[in-house]
């Protein structure tokens, strides 16, 4: 049976309070893991000044899948580079891994090497409303511009979501643009990453950032990624094979009844022991890039390319069926054009690399248990075993 309306409603006010007020949960360095480099204050792509990120969250309904009612588990995030007062265009770039995924928008940054306007992020079957959204959105804020070509990039939701029933509106882009804002980022469960699963625990929205200097001159490098990838087996924290050592608690069928003869998910497990069978890499994830250095179109596609390496720092392999996409601009330049000659952007790159690896494991972290659609469980990644995995391997740092 499905939720009242109202609670959905109820659902969206929740989750733009949590994005103004912030974090409420411990995080991955809460936990005691250990990363490279220096965050910003909020260690969120938020840290780039000017930068703001908003949520719209979609969770009604439980039990069988009934295409049309649901059950609903799925969402919008929006990332908008000059925040919700200005229009002006940002410069940027941006690469795929693996392009079985889609990112609107993309062909003009290729041609322009210029941003106008938000990044959005939803499920797979709603990247045509979102950008609908987008362009009515522009019109009714009267932003100055003839034509656009909104930016939408999309992870497939369908495993806990009723994704061909089409419950994203154009008042949840809304919602999620107007209630965008410089504050800490809500995290887990929240916007396009509600209905995510990321190395088959509970995935989502992660966010993080980096501090760092070029020529005794101060920058801020955030990211915000929406994690929807990846095989438990290979997933490593800090490191760590924390994926071989917690092989259990796969996406299982939370239910006393039948399960369907070839139903991939295994019915969930009492006692220890893996729950779920092993599939090969599948999934996708978004990443956001966002920094105050002063760089240019071609430079910020170097950078979109760096993002790899962050992901197979953590077991991504950017496999056949898998999405990756990945998008970066620079805040920094209108009016005046200047940017980092390419002999000091190392920097740029190690900050792209941390701050990738690290919004992924918050995410994680983050991401909180889930049952969806025909009662699949999706548990979320255990804080305490995680702790025991980093301590064996003398890499805790609390």
């Amino acid at each position: 049976m499905s939720r009242p309306v109202g609670f959905v409603a109820l659902l969206l006010v929740a989750t733009s309070f949590e994005s103004v007020f912030g974090q409420t949960k411990p995080r991955a360095r809460d936990l005691g893991v250990p990363f490279d480099g220096t965050p910003g204050p909020l260690n969120a792509i938020t840290d780039v000044p000017g930068v703001e990120v908003g949520h719209a969250t979609i969770i009604s309904g439980r039990g069988p899948l009934v295409v049309g009612k649901g059950p609903v588990r799925t969402g919008v995030t929006a990332i908008l580079p000059r925040g919700k007062t200005s229009g002006d265009p940002v410069m940027a770039g941006w690469f795929t891994l693996n392009g079985n995924g889609e990112m609107t928008g993309t062909t003009w940054i290729e041609e322009s090497g210029f941003l106008g306007g938000p990044v959005m992020i939803t499920n797979t079957h709603s990247v045509g409303v979102v950008h609908d959204a987008v362009i009515e959105w522009l019109v009714q804020h009267r932003f100055d511009f003839d034509w656009s070509l909104p930016v939408v990039a999309e992870t497939w939701d369908g495993s806990l979501n009723d994704i061909n029933g089409f419950h994203v509106t154009k008042q949840h882009a809304f919602s999620a643009l107007d209630s965008a804002n410089g504050g800490a980022v809500a995290e887990g469960n929240v916007g396009g990453g509600t209905g995510m699963i990321c190395h088959q625990w509970k995935g989502g929205i992660g966010t993080a950032s980096r501090r760092f200097s070029i020529e005794d001159k101060r920058y801020t490098l955030g990211v915000l990624v929406q994690c929807n990838y990846g095989t438990r087996r290979l997933l490593r924290i800090a490191g760590v094979p924390v994926g071989a050592e917690i092989p259990d608690q796969t996406p299982c069928l939370d239910t006393t009844g039948p399960v369907t003869e070839g139903e991939r998910p295994a019915r969930c497990a009492t006692g220890p022991g893996p729950s779920g069978m092993e599939p090969e890499e599948t999934g996708s994830i978004i990443v956001v890039v966002a920094t105050d250095a002063p760089l240019l179109p071609h430079q910020l596609k170097r950078v979109a390319k760096r993002v790899t390496l962050g992901i197979g720092k953590m077991g991504g392999l950017g496999g056949n069926s898998s999405g990756d996409i990945f998008v970066a601009f620079s805040t920094a330049n209108p009016p005046n054009v200047t940017f980092i000659p390419n002999e000091g952007i190392n920097a740029v790159f190690e900050a792209t690399v941390q701050a990738t690896e690290e919004s992924i494991v918050n995410a994680l972290v983050a991401a909180e248990t889930m049952r969806g659609a025909n009662d699949l469980k999706v548990t979320a990644l255990p804080h305490d075993r995680l702790r025991v995995v980093l301590g064996t391997y003398n890499r805790l740092v609390k």
